[in-house]
């Protein structure tokens, strides 16, 4: 059994390491994955190589990374679902998720995002959650809704050359969602 940090009913999280390079090309290394974060189209052993390290050194200085998760029945990888830095000066941290192409559509997106999102405000204690989309993505537009962020504003990604809609939720607008949720 892996050793997992959080746990949802039906995901592990845990940190990566550099053993798991087959784990990270079986999902950066997969185009249907990274083709709307990523233009370079299929990325190589050493690209996928260089994103692992980059998550383990994220680890390292931050204490997050986009960590990748497993089903708890079977120890199947999913994918990955976490955190990254985003505005320190406003305690804000980025969300993200890949999930394998054969594990689309199953709910397990929205099942880690939500753990990620009360990790963050409960135990890291972050005033805001940046999201952000290729604007070809509606699969991940309509989840991050369903997650409670709101839209705040397109911005340029790189990675893309694109301008992504962009997301914000805040510990306070969390806190009244899963306040409602309770009722």
């Amino acid at each position: 059994m892996r050793p997992y940090f959080l746990k949802t009913p039906r995901i592990g999280f845990r940190l990566w390491k550099e053993e798991d390079l087959h784990l990270a090309v079986g999902l950066w290394g997969d185009v249907k994955v990274t083709q709307l974060f990523d233009a370079r189209g299929q990325l190589s052993i050493a690209q996928v190589t260089e994103r692992l390290l980059q998550e383990i050194d994220t680890e390292r200085l931050h204490g997050i990374q986009y960590w990748p998760i497993f089903l708890l029945k079977g120890d199947r990888h999913l994918g990955c679902c976490g955190l990254r830095p985003y505005d320190a000066s406003k305690n804000a941290l980025e969300i993200g998720f890949h999930i394998r192409f054969e594990h689309w559509r199953k709910g397990y997106a929205f099942e880690a995002a939500r753990a990620v999102i009360q990790y963050a405000f409960n135990t890291i204690k972050v005033s805001g959650l940046f999201a952000g989309h290729n604007p070809r993505n509606e699969g991940s537009r309509y989840l991050l809704g369903k997650l409670g962020f709101r839209y705040t504003h397109d911005e340029f990604y790189s990675p893309t050359g694109l301008n992504h809609p962009s997301y914000l939720i805040t510990a306070d607008e969390y806190s009244q969602l899963v306040n409602k949720e309770d009722m």
